[in-house]
């Protein structure tokens, strides 16, 4: 639900404010996760401070509070998803595109918990690994393909659910290198190899980290350091089909643009699905994939809310978003700029340079949305007239910032 503005009637950070010190008095919580409670709750209020924008043409004032730039936070998401994705534009490849989803059994839940760092790092070394060997295999693809990961560690209930999205090129470059090797229309790599392949990769890295005494044993994983418990949940993960889901392909660079900003910059939650705070409990909406994603309703208590919100709080620095193969970093100049020349026949040297315009005004042309657009006239530019201090109080006592 949304006021006129189109901005969400209730938010993450009104459950913060409400609920968070209720939690932290009943709940232990980490250091990160206090940060971020701290965080959200003073996003775009008073407390970080702010500045004054008029219209240059209507002349009405605008007060904009700072964000808190907390990767956790929703309303910090928007600004950095159109940046990334425009600076991401340049990688992007004239092909069509699949999504692939790596999903870990429920099983792993506390193990992933207790050790996120060195899990979430397996499941990315895994699922790239595995794409990586069955796409250069000549039984399938015989390319060397290129793909972005990003991880999401929840599911629609926000509850535990940690899995991968990878965007995935439809072809790849031959091992030579000169030539462009098609996928086929209906699926990249078949989806069973993959989760067998992915399967064993992983268990094999956990098999390993256990035995170096990488894993932290302890609470409702503190059995685990026994050798057959162990065995027990190592059978029973070699004896599951683990899910690997590949969605049929989509194409073209803007189609792959608009759909990446769904994946890489989202937090557990949008505020637009809060639906109502009441009688300390929040609702909020939930698709239900088991009924083709028919939109439901749920409710949790306020301090629930917060509990589930906070699992998914990422170790400090730890990278969400990874590339590979032809779409990283060190192929930049290498074999994606020989696989652009194979695709498009013009020479690296006769590329048009790189856009170097304020993305803010790329973003405009792109998708529509001018960030500095007046919105009440709709014809004005608004400007900065003066700043605000940061009022000193505590996050949590701050009310949200003005429309």
């Amino acid at each position: 639900m949304a006021d006129t503005t189109g901005r969400p009637r209730f938010e993450v950070a009104d459950v913060v404010r409400e609920h968070a010190q209720e939690y932290l008095r009943t709940h232990p919580a980490s250091v990160a996760q206090k940060k971020v409670l701290r965080n959200i709750a003073a996003c775009r209020t008073a407390a970080l401070g702010g500045h004054v924008d008029a219209c240059d043409q209507c002349g009405v004032e605008r007060i904009s509070y700072n964000s808190c730039r907390d990767r956790h936070c929703p309303k910090c998401q928007s600004e950095r998803r159109a940046a990334w994705i425009e600076q991401r534009l340049e990688a992007l490849l004239p092909v069509p595109y699949f999504h692939v989803v790596f999903t870990l059994p429920e099983e792993l839940n506390p193990l992933v918990q207790r050790n996120p760092r060195i899990l979430f790092a397996m499941l990315f070394d895994a699922a790239a690994q595995t794409l990586k060997q069955l796409a250069r295999d000549p039984k399938h693809l015989g390319a060397e393909i290129g793909f972005t990961a990003v991880l999401h560690t929840w599911g629609q209930n926000l509850l535990f659910h940690p899995h991968l999205h990878c965007v995935v090129t439809g072809g790849g470059l031959s091992p030579d290198g000169t030539k462009w090797i098609e996928g086929r229309e209906d699926y990249l790599l078949p989806v069973q190899v993959l989760g067998r392949l992915f399967r064993g990769k992983f268990l094999d890295a956990l098999q390993k980290a256990r035995k170096k005494g990488k894993l932290e044993f302890a609470g409702n994983t503190a059995d685990l350091a026994d050798d057959s418990t162990w065995a027990t949940l190592k059978n029973l993960l070699y004896s599951k089909n683990w899910n690997v889901y590949a969605k049929p392909p989509f194409g073209g660079a803007e189609h792959v643009f608009r759909y990446l900003g769904r994946y890489t910059h989202s937090v557990a939650i949008s505020n637009h699905r809060i639906v109502a705070l009441e009688e300390g409990t929040v609702r909020f909406k939930i698709k239900d994939y088991a009924e083709g994603g028919k939109e439901k309703e749920t409710t949790v208590s306020g301090v629930e809310f917060l509990r589930r919100f906070l699992m998914h709080v990422l170790p400090k620095r730890f990278t969400r978003i990874r590339h590979y193969g032809l779409c990283a970093t060190g192929a930049a100049k290498t074999k994606r700029e020989k696989a652009r020349e194979i695709l498009t026949g013009i020479k690296p040297e006769e590329n048009h340079p790189a856009d170097e315009r304020p993305w803010l005004q790329r973003y405009l042309e792109r998708a529509g949305i001018d960030a500095l657009g007046c919105p009440v006239c709709k014809k004005g530019r608004l400007k900065r007239m003066r700043d605000l201090t940061p009022v000193r109080r505590s996050a949590f006592a701050m009310a949200r910032s003005p429309p």
